[in-house]
C-alpha cells in the first residue's frame, strides 16, 4: 500500500492496519518533533482513501482495528471524517476499533455530540500528546495549546465515551525547568483521568528545531537518571480513576507497566531504587534507544 512519507503510529496499534486518511500534521511547528517536517499537510482525497481499502479487501476479514494516520486526522472535517469511517466500517467486517491521533485543537472543533457520532461509527480510542502539564512548557515548544484547552478536550472526549490515551515527554523542560515540569504534568494528568497513559523520553533528532537549541547551549538535556527522576514525580502526582500507565517506548531507559492507582507505591519504590543505585547497566543502552 503506497503511503506518503514515514508513518508514526502508537504502540499499542501495532497489529492494526493503518489508513493514511491525512498526509503530516496539521499542526507541524512542536520544536522537540522532527516527525512531520519533510511533509506539508493535507487532508487525502476520498478516491486514494477507497483505493487503499480495496488493497486491502483480500485480507479484511482479518482486520479487527484500523488505525487513521497522520498526525493528527481527527482534525478532518466532521461529515467527512463520518464518510472515511463509513468506509472502514464497510471494508472489515470484523472491525472492533478505529484509532485516532488528536490534538486538542482538532477536539474542540468538534461537539460532544461530533465526537458522539464518530464514537457510534467505531471510533474507540484518541491519543492526545499533552506532552508536559506546565504552560510554560508548552509555550516554549510551541505546541500550539494550553493545559486548560488539554483539560476541556479531555472531558469531551469522557463525555463522549471514547478511551482517552495521553502521551508525556520526559526532559523536556530541560534542566532548568525539570521539577516543575514534571508535577506539573502529573496534577494536569490527574484532571484529563485518562485510561492509558504513556511516557517517552525526549530524543533530539534533526530536523527538530530544538537540535539547534541543544547545540548551542540554549537548552541543557536531562540525564538518563534525571528523567527517571522526573518519571517517579509525574507518578506520585497523579490521582486518577483509573489508568494504565506506561514508559515503554523506544525512547525509555527504564519500561515500566502499572495499574494506578492500586500500583503506585510499588511502581515508585522500584524507580527509586534504580535513580539510587545509579547503575547504567539497569537502563536501556542508548544504541537500543529510538524513536
Amino acid at each position: 500500500m503506497p503511503y506518503v512519507g514515514a508513518i508514526y503510529r502508537p504502540p499499542s496499534e501495532a497489529r492494526s492496519f493503518i489508513l493514511q486518511a491525512t498526509v503530516g500534521c496539521s499542526h507541524n511547528r512542536c520544536t522537540f518533533c522532527s516527525a512531520y517536517k519533510d511533509k506539508r499537510f493535507q487532508i487525502k482525497p476520498l478516491h486514494e482513501i477507497a483505493r487503499d481499502l480495496e488493497d486491502a479487501k483480500p485480507y479484511a476479514g482479518l482486520i479487527r482495528r484500523v488505525f487513521l494516520a497522520d498526525g493528527d486526522a481527527l482534525i478532518i472535517p466532521q461529515k467527512r471524517l463520518v464518510r472515511i469511517l463509513e468506509m472502514v466500517r464497510g471494508t472489515f467486517p470484523n472491525l472492533e476499533r478505529i484509532g485516532i491521533y488528536g490534538n486538542a485543537k482538532s477536539v474542540l472543533r468538534k461537539s460532544v455530540d461530533d465526537l458522539r457520532e464518530l464514537k457510534d461509527m467505531k471510533l474507540g480510542i484518541i491519543y492526545i500528546g499533552l506532552e508536559s502539564g506546565s504552560d510554560e512548557v508548552l509555550k516554549k515548544v510551541k505546541k500550539g495549546s494550553t493545559t486548560a484547552h488539554m483539560i476541556e478536550a479531555a472531558k469531551r472526549i469522557h463525555e463522549a465515551n471514547i478511551t482517552l490515551s495521553i502521551t508525556v515527554i520526559l526532559g523536556l523542560g530541560g534542566k532548568e525547568m525539570s521539577h516543575v515540569h514534571a508535577v506539573e504534568t502529573g496534577r494536569v494528568l490527574s484532571l484529563m483521568d485518562p485510561e492509558f497513559a504513556a511516557a517517552l523520553s525526549l530524543m533530539l533528532v534533526p530536523p527538530a528545531p530544538l537540535c539547534k537549541d541543544y547545540e548551542a547551549g540554549r537548552f541543557h538535556l536531562p540525564d538518563a537518571f534525571e528523567m527517571l527522576e522526573e518519571l517517579a514525580l509525574i507518578i506520585a502526582n497523579m490521582k486518577v480513576t483509573r489508568c494504565f500507565f506506561s514508559s515503554n517506548h523506544a525512547s525509555n531507559y527504564l519500561p515500566i507497566q502499572v495499574w494506578l492507582p492500586e500500583g503506585k507505591e510499588e511502581i515508585l519504590t522500584l524507580i527509586q531504587e534504580v535513580i539510587a543505585r545509579h547503575d547504567r547497566n539497569l537502563l536501556r543502552p542508548e544504541a537500543y534507544r529510538g524513536l
